[in-house]
């Protein structure tokens, strides 16, 4: 007689905690189990021989299961939920193994049934019996290659195969509410994967499953899954919950020796088991239906219905029942999924609060995002040069006291402190000069005091110091010594202070113990005494520097008061809530200064508590206190929002001590209830008691991973060192935790309940940032109190948006999705809905700003999760992904002005692609660019504003070098900036594949050979000369860099105009020249740094490959580089005149620019405007030089000269501003007005003084910029005499262009004559050919067919110029355009009035969204630059600018 044992387990609903055993006498559950499919297994010692199949009542036994591979690893537990048996009467997840092989194990097939195998719940239910009949087929083992031992095209559902010798793998395939294939490979080789994919019939393609292990990635359109090893085992399930899919096909690879193992040379198929559900014949029951037909009422705003409405209403919520019970879900699925409890009892009484079957997303309201413009205030904004060391509007007495000694110049600053005395403060300041200790010791206390002091050998001992240090009228005690200090005036009578010096000769002392006597009453540190070390910090403070472009003496301060601040946070956030007002006084510098110190704490660099026992409710109260006062800040100065919510989220929310007080008192309850008083908790409850931190959050944190893991101790640890608490951290503490949590398992349920509720209370305190305690805080809640233990009530905020609490309901429920698109869109969605009350004066503003930095976090991590799904996602859902995040950062940003137009060009883009434009990706890679000049702009800013502060405050500090060279780069890390340039990123190759850009732009089409060199920006070398050919890779190239001597190629990421300044002259010194958009290639050009390459370009991709240095004598560039061209200037002299028109023009008078502009009037088409012109020949710079009036400038530029001529170059910057000191002769002023006027110019001066004295200062600016570093290093290149160049000015009446572009007639990349090159910006040229970030408009034109333009890219650049009607003086010398040199572009156009700097909005220029206006203005440019062309006779360099659609030309050139 055979013993058998039924396993069962408790059955847990789906989506559900509840579960109940199988032999429950319960009758209500007894009959929700029998409705349901269950199988046992039957086992006999080991063997398994029977299974069980509970079907609704009816129990029957499948008998013969000895053959049945499918569970062959028995498992304790092995009562499976059975969904359907397939047409053999076999559970879906049995496998088939017809025949044992001598590998494995056979079983015996005999069986016997009894009653006594059932609990006693189930006799009386009918037992039916039938055997089984199995299919047998042979096993081929013993080769390297798998073998089924099923018949492939059979209905089978899984299988076991030999793969090679003892190397054998079994597939079992299971439902629940969705089938899982398991796949086990005994004796496995490491380095598996599974190589698969999902089918609909044999003959399709492969499908890619969306639910994929973890670790899975995309290989050759199919998916491949690493296996988990165990031993010598290899373990995976794969999960298909997709109904499309019907089978699985798969291969094994072997990665590491590249083997593959298939099915006799076929893919192992697998048949997946989704249940055939009848759905059309399952009745809906009426409640549900009326359940859901009022939760539809509920999401459309409870309208009023007709009632043929509301009959519609009924059968649409029918229709979506009917197709949630298609996607497999059961009728209880989804009776739970929509009820959870509580809604079917809300349909007949509606009462209470709402808690409904979420919907899959949000609808969002449609918004103008340029209501959310925040531009910067030019009354508040100050440059860094303003900034520099901003002191607050006075210094108090011990300030001055304290500058005074630090400016001595042998004092070497070796510690420095400052003490609270109530309402005072004493600073303690330790010197060190000649080998001699001072301790200077300043006080503002009014009344006398004594200073009772010793010295120590070690730290905190007391020491009688020697008679020979006690200063006059000391008196020497026992282990101590008395000293009276002095009354000083520091800047007047009233202005006074105590003060008293002691001078510690060279010796073993590391120290002074103090207290203060006031009459008969000792002053001390909080109960303990003053101490000093002499040592101080671990850097010296004069380390620190000058404190540039910080709120100097704001962070000297707090330096000072650090050894304050370190006793808890309460003293930390009292001390920065007294700063506050100062802080205001330094502007931003001095907000950035509280931001670094509290980031500093927040991360851990300061120490948060030492030898100071406080009250969480103090702690709380003093957070309180400066989030306050940083809240008046916020509504006073909103232009410093963004600083302020840095400053906040760091910070915490605090609260008015009842929360606070919570921490100290529901910690007791815990332990009580759950009977834990001992060991960690007890441990953990003495520092909640002593001192409170962000630390306790991560410890709570901790302990419920530990008890939601059963207790596994690992979680715990894990826990903690993934948030930076480590060991030795928590013995750190001054109630130190030296014990691990040791629950038992009856404890777990109170634990997690108890745990779950303190968490709150602690972030409520703790952790401003947190979404559920931010929520929570402006929803309201309440906690009632457990006897001594304090009460919170919270009331909700009132004046919300109708809808808000749902909308944030909705984003707690959706906050750990994994698809996170409807979570983000909620989660912008509220943010904008809160956006209007964060510039409301509410009482609860901090509470709404803290809810806002909670959901603009939770975006951030939102989006991080979903990084796996979208490495396979298609261009519009990435870009849709860039639209959110760019939404969240103009939320969070207060200059956003150029974070909305790139939002508005990414959704152009969007636009673009779904309606089939043939440009989507080209214009898409555009804005993507000027995304990422937006995010360089940004990080620049931060990097302006923090970075400085967090220099010299780390250096006064002694912090580590590191945690403060990288302050800057974590702050941006923690938005999400970084994100979504991850993003950016990770669009970029996609949109040049689909754009045809390839990896390169190159500029400059030149075979190279040379060493390869990174440098950061080329700006930094193009004064220097390489005595070896070299490849520059350069970081940063703005466009109006020199390429150094020696350089025969620079490659760059960024983004320099193909008719930049350093484009030019790239092309002219054969250089070559080019961008690079792939990372990674631009990484493997920086690690060949040192070897000798050859590169090879097209007009299009350049290669590239290491070559040998003999090579490097055949290299055909060499002589070019070697090459200095002879070239001579001729000096001009002043003609007599001060003043030409444009007929009088002739190469005596001026140079190329003015005479070819003469040239072209009245030549080119009437439809092509040329500008009215004058100039100021040659000599006339000189003559006014000569002028008795400026002789003090010309003896000054003689000396400046002369120093020049000497090789020292620093003086290039003094010339140019001594030149600006020149007073015009009144024959100048005479002869230019007489000029201009007949020339139908409008005279400055006839507007006043002031603008002829403006047009005047223009001119000079011209003539001085004959001393442009660019251009002096330029012409010492090349050998010309500098003191030969002159300069004479062309001036022009400026047209306020709409557009300006530059030509080239013959295409400068590819050499191309038959074709036209242009670029054009909107607004004036400088930006075009000035070091204005972004790429032009470019398009190329073929000159027999010049009205089919087509555009090669979109402009990228941030920034257009516009200025009103005015005057612009240009520069035209003797050293432009000359043959073999390139001088144009080298010296200064300076426009008589400043020119307005507008951020531009692409998405409404009609050159970019009219397709006949652009193609229109593109052909007009291009003839124009054609006529000119013919009209010389060889290739031109063209500058024009259009103006209400008609073409001007303002300049043109031989193109060089």
């Amino acid at each position: 007689m055979l013993n058998y044992l039924i396993h069962p387990r408790p059955f847990i609903f789906p989506g559900s905690r509840r579960s109940f055993q199988p032999h429950s006498t319960n009758p209500t559950l007894l009959h929700s189990f029998f409705n349901l499919h269950f199988s046992f297994q039957i086992f006999t010692g080991d063997l398994l021989l029977s299974r069980i199949l509970i079907k609704g009542s009816d129990i029957e036994l499948l008998k013969d299961m000895s053959n049945s591979v499918g569970h062959g690893f028995l498992r304790p537990t092995v009562l499976e939920h059975q969904i359907k048996t397939n047409s053999r009467g076999i559970g879906g997840n049995t496998l088939f193994q017809p025949q044992a092989n001598s590998q494995i194990r056979k079983f015996s097939s005999s069986s016997t049934s009894s009653p006594s195998l059932l609990p006693s719940d189930f006799r009386g239910r009918r037992l039916s019996v039938r055997k089984l009949t199995l299919p047998r087929n042979r096993v081929v083992s013993g080769f390297a290659k798998s073998v089924l031992t099923t018949d492939p095209a059979s209905e089978q559902l899984g299988g076991r195969f030999i793969l090679e010798g003892d190397t054998e793998m079994k597939v079992d395939v299971k439902i629940s509410s969705v089938p899982l294939v398991e796949i086990q490979i005994t004796n496995s080789p490491d380095h598996l994967y599974l190589h698969w994919g999902g089918i609909r019939d044999r003959q399709e393609k492969w499908i890619l499953p969306s639910l994929r292990p973890e670790g899975t990635k995309v290989d050759n359109k199919a998916l491949r899954t690493p296996f988990v090893k165990s031993g010598s085992n290899s373990f995976l399930k794969v999960e298909i919950d997709d109904p499309a899919i019907e089978a699985i096909e798969f291969l094994i690879v072997d990665e590491r020796q590249n083997r593959w193992y298939k099915n006799n040379g076929q893919n192992f198929h697998v048949k997946l088991p989704f249940e055939e559900k009848q759905v059309s014949n399952v009745g809906i029951p009426e409640d549900l239906v009326q359940i859901q037909a009022y939760l539809r009422w509920e999401r459309k705003g409870k309208q009023t219905y007709t009632p043929e409405e509301e009959k519609k209403e009924f059968e649409e919520a029918r229709k979506e029942l009917q197709r949630e019970l298609e996607k497999g879900s059961s009728l209880d699925d989804v009776r739970k999924k929509m009820t959870k409890g509580e809604t079917q009892k809300k349909v007949q009484k509606q009462p209470g609060k709402k808690t409904y079957f979420t919907p899959e997303r949000i609808n969002r309201k449609k918004r103008d995002l340029m209501q959310l413009l925040n531009k910067p205030t030019p009354v508040t904004v100050k440059s860094v040069e303003e900034k520099v060391s901003v002191t607050p509007k006075s210094l108090s007495a011990l300030q001055l006291f304290s500058k005074a000694i630090e400016e001595q110049n042998d004092a070497n600053i070796l510690n420095k402190k400052m003490y609270r005395l109530a309402d005072k403060e004493l600073l303690v300041l330790v010197t060190e000069a000649s080998g001699k200790t001072r301790v200077h010791l300043a006080t503002d206390q009014e009344e006398p005091l004594t200073l009772h002091w010793a010295l120590s050998e070690r730290a905190g001992e007391w020491l009688a110091p020697p008679a020979n240090l006690l200063p006059a009228g000391s008196t020497s005690l026992d282990k101590a010594a008395e000293t009276k200090f002095s009354t000083i005036s520091i800047d007047g009578s009233s202005n006074k202070i105590q003060t008293l010096e002691l001078e510690i000769q060279e010796g073993t002392f590391v120290g002074m113990p103090f207290v203060l006597l006031c009459g008969e009453n000792w002053i001390k540190n909080n109960d303990s005494d003053f101490y000093v070390e002499f040592g101080g910090p671990k850097k010296p403070i004069k380390d620190a520097g000058d404190g540039k472009g910080t709120a100097k003496t704001l962070l000297d301060k707090i330096a000072s008061l650090e050894s304050e601040a370190e006793k808890s946070f309460m003293h930390r956030f009292n001390i920065a809530a007294d700063l506050v007002e100062e802080t205001m006084d330094a502007d931003d510098l001095g907000l950035a200064g509280i931001l670094v110190w509290m980031r500093f704490m927040a991360t851990r660099q300061l120490t948060w508590n030492r030898n100071y026992n406080v009250k969480p409710r103090e702690i709380s109260q003093a957070q309180d206190r400066l989030i306050i006062l940083l809240e008046n800040v916020y509504r006073t100065y909103p232009q410093y929002s963004e600083l302020l919510r840095m400053i906040m989220s760091t910070v915490g929310r605090g609260g008015e001590g009842d929360v606070g007080q919570r921490i100290r008192d529901e910690i007791l309850v815990i332990q009580k209830n759950n009977k834990c008083k001992g060991g960690m908790m007890e441990e953990w409850h003495q520092k909640l008691h002593n001192n409170t931190s962000p630390d306790d959050v991560v410890i709570c944190q901790a302990l419920i991973n530990y008890i939601k893991s059963d207790l596994d101790i690992s979680e715990y640890w894990n826990t903690l060192t993934t948030n930076g608490i480590t060991k030795e951290r928590l013995l750190s503490y001054d109630r130190a935790i030296r014990n691990e949590p040791n629950f038992t398992r009856d404890q777990k349920e109170g634990l997690l309940r108890d745990l779950g509720s303190y968490m709150r209370t602690l972030k409520a305190v703790h952790s401003g940032a947190d979404l559920e305690s931010a929520i929570s805080n402006c929803m309201g809640y309440r906690s009632e109190g457990q006897g001594f233990m304090v009460g919170v009530k919270i009331n909700p905020i009132s004046g919300l948006p109708s809808g808000f609490p749902e909308l944030l309901q909705f984003v707690l429920e959706h906050v750990e999705d994994k698809n996170v698109e409807p979570l983000l869109e909620g989660l912008l969605e509220a943010r904008e809905e809160l956006k209007p009350l964060l510039s409301k004066s509410t009482d609860r503003l901090k509470d709404l700003l803290f809810l806002d930095i909670a959901l603009d976090s939770t975006v951030r991590t939102a989006i991080e999760r979903s990084y796996e799904e979208l490495k396979n996602a298609k261009p519009e859902k990435i870009m849709y992904f860039i639209t959110l995040l760019l939404e969240n950062l103009i939320l969070s940003s207060d200059n956003n002005e150029d974070l909305i137009y790139c939002w508005k060009g990414w959704n152009k883009a969007l636009t673009m692609l779904n309606t089939k434009d043939n440009d989507w990706a080209l214009f898409a890679k555009s804005v993507l660019d000027r995304t990422r000049l937006a995010l360089a702009s940004k990080g620049e800013s931060y990097h302006q504003l923090l970075q400085p502060s967090a220099e010299y405050l780390g250096a006064l500090l002694g912090l580590d070098e590191w945690a403060v060279s990288i302050f800057t780069e974590e702050m941006i890390r923690s938005g999400s900036a970084a994100s979504l340039s991850s993003l950016v990123n990770r669009l970029d190759p996609i949109l040049r594949s689909v754009a045809n850009l390839g990896s390169w732009q190159v500029i400059s089409p030149v075979e190279a050979v040379g060493y390869v060199v990174v440098v950061d920006k080329l700006l930094s070398v193009q004064n220097k000369s390489y005595e070896l050919p070299t490849i520059l890779v350069a970081k940063t190239v703005s466009g109006e860099e020199e390429i150094p001597d020696g350089a025969v190629a620079v490659l760059t990421p960024d983004m320099p105009d193909v008719l930049s300044h350093v484009s030019v002259r790239a092309r002219n010194s054969k250089v070559c020249f080019a961008t690079c958009f792939d990372t990674n290639i631009l990484d493997d050009l920086r690690a060949k740094e040192g070897k000798l390459l050859n590169l090879k370009p097209t007009s299009a991709d350049i290669t590239y490959s290491e070559v040998k240095e003999e090579n490097l004598a055949r290299s055909s560039n060499l002589e070019e580089v070697d090459a200095i061209p002879t070239i001579k200037l001729v000096k001009k002299e002043f003609s007599g005149r001060y003043a030409i028109s444009s007929e009088e023009f002739t190469s005596e008078m001026v140079g190329a620019k003015s005479r070819n502009i003469a040239y072209l009037k009245g030549k080119v088409p009437s439809w092509v405007g040329i500008p009215t012109s004058v100039a100021i020949p040659f000599g006339v710079f000189e003559k006014v030089l000569s002028d008795e009036l400026n002789q003090g400038v010309s003896e000054k530029l003689k000396i400046l000269n002369k120093q020049l001529a000497d090789g020292g170059s620093d003086v290039l910057g003094e010339i140019r501003k001594t030149v600006l000191d020149l007073v015009a002769p009144p024959q100048l002023v005479q002869e230019l007005k007489n000029t201009m006027q007949s020339s139908d110019m409008p005279w400055p001066g006839d507007e006043g003084e002031q603008r002829w004295e403006q047009a005047w200062m223009a001119i000079k600016k011209v003539w001085a910029s004959k001393w442009n570093e660019r251009a002096y290093f330029s012409t010492k290149k090349v050998k010309l005499d500098h003191d030969f160049l002159c300069m004479a000015v062309l001036v022009q009446e400026i047209i306020n262009a709409d557009y300006a572009f530059v030509i080239h007639t013959t295409n400068p990349s590819s050499g191309d004559s038959s074709e036209i090159y242009a670029e054009l910006v909107k607004g004036l040229g400088e930006t075009l050919v000035g070091a204005y970030p972004g790429r032009a408009l470019s398009f190329i034109s073929k000159k027999d067919n010049l009205d089919s333009p087509k555009v090669l890219g979109y402009p990228s650049k941030p920034i257009g110029l516009f200025i009103r009607r005015s005057i612009i003086f240009r520069s035209d010398s003797n050293g432009e355009d000359l043959e073999g040199y390139a001088g144009a572009g080298l010296y200064d156009s300076v426009p008589m009035d400043e020119e307005e700097k507008v951020v531009l909005d692409y998405t409404s220029d009609p050159l970019l969204v009219d397709v006949n206006f652009q193609k229109s203005i593109l052909s007009s440019i291009a003839r124009a630059g054609d006529s000119i062309e013919k009209l010389y006779g060889t290739p031109q360099d063209i500058e024009g600018v259009v103006r209400d659609g008609k073409i001007y030309v303002v300049q043109t050139r031989p193109q060089m």
